[in-house]
């Protein structure tokens, strides 16, 4: 069987997507589309994973407690981030939206099973790290699939990831790696919220490449 033969248009739209994938950080508080969030975890569950392990997984959080507790582990983790920047960076830092946490109709919380037996260790011996970074797979591929849709994707990272297990209550073993606001964003940019702010800029992609 011959493989998919995709057109210049089809890859001119996939570039699209990429440059319009953005850490959204403001969103709209109307639901997602019912049938979503299944259909979009789906989509993530095709991404690579380190010897077939499939070890993402995904916990909606809806219950009001459990997402004042992701909530208040926010405030405190964003305050000592904020005390631990230079002085001439804290007022910047203080303008930043670094959450949606507020608005956002859905959370989604990522963790990677470091237990698992799926794929029997294949790939893991040497760099037992790959089960994380498969589930980050798995985000990208979601974030990507959301964005088609016209949906934007916060990643929240100013958390402590112990607290979010306890919150969670998740199995132990589950390596916390994400948690993920989804919804209908505020605004449409193809220039990052944090370039648009003035906190950094996007580098060329040449300089990263070192060839040997």
């Amino acid at each position: 069987m011959s493989g998919p033969r995709f057109s210049p248009a089809f890859r001119e739209e996939l570039h699209q997507l990429f440059a319009w994938r953005r850490d959204v950080r403001a969103f709209r508080t109307d639901p997602l589309p019912e049938g979503l969030l299944e259909r979009l975890i789906a989509t993530a569950c095709l991404a690579p994973s380190v010897g077939l392990s499939q070890p993402w997984r995904f916990v909606e959080v809806t219950e009001p407690a459990r997402r004042a507790a992701i909530r208040a582990n926010f405030e405190a983790a964003n305050a000592e981030a904020l005390a631990a920047q230079d002085s001439c960076r804290q007022t910047a830092y203080a303008r930043l939206k670094l959450a949606g946490l507020d608005d956002a109709p859905c959370h989604l919380a990522v963790f990677a099973d470091a237990a698992t037996a799926q794929g029997h260790g294949l790939g893991r011996r040497t760099m037992p790290e790959a089960i994380d970074y498969s589930a980050v797979l798995a985000i990208h591929t979601l974030w990507l699939a959301a964005r088609a849709e016209g949906i934007g994707v916060g990643w929240v990272s100013i958390l402590d990831p112990a607290g979010v297990g306890r919150a969670l209550e998740v199995p132990e073993g589950w390596h916390f790696v994400g948690y993920l606001c989804i919804g209908h964003p505020q605004a449409e940019h193809e220039v990052p919220t944090l370039e648009l702010s003035g906190w950094d800029h996007r580098r060329p992609a040449e300089s990263f490449l070192l060839r040997r």
